[in-house]
């Protein structure tokens, strides 16, 4: 009996929908240096490249 395996690219999306986010926090961080946007930006790119890892990884 034949044995059928089964892939799927779910990391590879969630990788890359993450790392949009973490891009765009880090666009934000760069608009607004001084101001607390900027504060906020840099823990949106953290956050969001941080699950883009774990995205690429939970599913490989």
């Amino acid at each position: 009996m034949a044995k059928h395996s089964q892939s799927t690219d779910k990391g590879t999306g969630l990788g890359l929908a993450f790392g949009a986010v973490a891009l765009l926090g880090a666009i934000v961080m760069m608009i607004s240096a001084p101001e607390i946007e900027a504060a906020w930006g840099f823990a949106a790119a953290i956050i969001f490249g941080g699950l883009a890892i774990v995205g690429v990884h939970v599913y490989k």
